[in-house]
């Protein structure tokens, strides 16, 4: 089996697990009025770790995060570098790459080593790049995460973290609210 993976290896073939994960972010940052506003906030995003480069639409105050490969990526570190840079996220959308995964309103799904909650889809399953917004309060404009909030009873919704109604097992967990 060894001389068998050496034979791969040098050959240049390579296998590669075909790994959940966000390829990339557009964000919409809220309150920038000008140009030294959108470069605090961009200079506050190069320092993640997992972020590879950044786009900017500053017409739109919007920058598209462009992801390591197979890095990890902090979604709650996003905002708090936003607002580290004293304003707020208007919008995050994340682009993940999906492969097979079921979901439905409601559902907690296991990505990337995070845990998503779904509110407001149909039954479907996720294959491909898909975006997913995500409805977190702090991700959004106050109206907006109201109106997603009245569209789940689950109470995780208001607090973030996973209460008594996603399960016991992993009340206390971080949980991120997402729709497609």
């Amino acid at each position: 089996m060894k001389t068998i993976l050496f034979a791969l290896a040098l050959t240049g073939i390579t296998f590669s697990a075909s790994a959940q994960q966000y390829k990339k972010a557009s964000l919409q940052a809220a309150g920038l009025t000008c140009a030294m506003c959108s470069n605090a906030t961009q200079k506050a995003l190069k320092t993640l770790t997992f972020v590879d480069k950044i786009d900017t639409d500053l017409n739109n105050t919007t920058f598209i995060l462009h992801f390591k490969p197979g890095a990890n990526v902090n979604i709650d570190q996003i905002r708090q570098k936003v607002e580290g840079a004293g304003f707020s996220v208007g919008k995050l959308v994340m682009t993940a790459d999906f492969n097979g995964v079921k979901v439905e309103n409601d559902a907690h799904v296991p990505f990337a080593g995070q845990t998503l909650h779904f509110v407001n889809v149909k039954p479907q399953t996720l294959s491909g790049e898909k975006d997913v917004t995500v409805i977190d309060r702090d991700f959004l404009p106050a109206k907006s995460f109201k109106k997603y909030a009245a569209l789940t009873k689950m109470k995780c919704i208001n607090t973030g973290v996973m209460e008594s109604c996603c399960g016991n097992d992993k009340k206390g967990t971080r949980v991120y609210h997402v729709t497609i």
